[in-house]
């Protein structure tokens, strides 16, 4: 997939790319600021992979995304913002410091049974808001590289 957003650019007047962060399938993740505010954010791009029905799958992305603008917790990135920008759909979040699980356990191997206690349970408390939501929220792409350590431990879910 190719980079749409450049460094520099500025989306809908307000956030500044910085520099690609991470990729997915179907999306890239930038690190963005909004310089008035001082703040950083993480702006993922969606694009659909094929032209054919890209309708379809926007309209799915919009609906998706105002679903989760609504989720409040604190084991998930804020959405504060989306933006269609001309053939993507520009989704602003929390940036989430830290390191993915997957990277955490490549570079410093398994976790005593403590730690991968208190973190199963911070999973599961996520996992179980998101289900307790009308309608529930399944989460279809549960793998290391979607969960976040932070610098105090603690998980977040991307």
């Amino acid at each position: 997939m190719s980079i749409l957003l450049e460094t520099g650019a500025i989306i809908d007047g307000k956030y500044k790319i910085l520099h690609q962060i991470g990729q997915g399938g179907m999306s890239v993740v930038y690190l963005a600021i909004n310089e008035k505010a001082n703040k950083t954010w993480a702006v993922k791009e969606v694009r659909s992979k094929t032209e054919l029905g890209a309708e379809i799958v926007r309209e799915r992305l919009m609906a998706e995304t105002e679903l989760l603008k609504r989720l409040r917790h604190p084991r998930l990135p804020a959405i504060v913002d989306v933006i269609d920008e001309g053939g993507s759909l520009l989704i602003v979040m929390d940036y989430i410091e830290g390191r993915s699980l997957k990277e955490v356990l490549e570079l410093e191997g398994a976790r005593s049974q403590e730690q991968t206690l208190l973190w199963g349970k911070q999973l599961c408390e996520v996992l179980s808001y998101l289900h307790e939501q009308d309608p529930p929220v399944i989460y279809r792409d549960m793998k290391p590289s979607n969960i976040m350590v932070q610098p105090d431990g603690s998980l977040k879910l991307i």
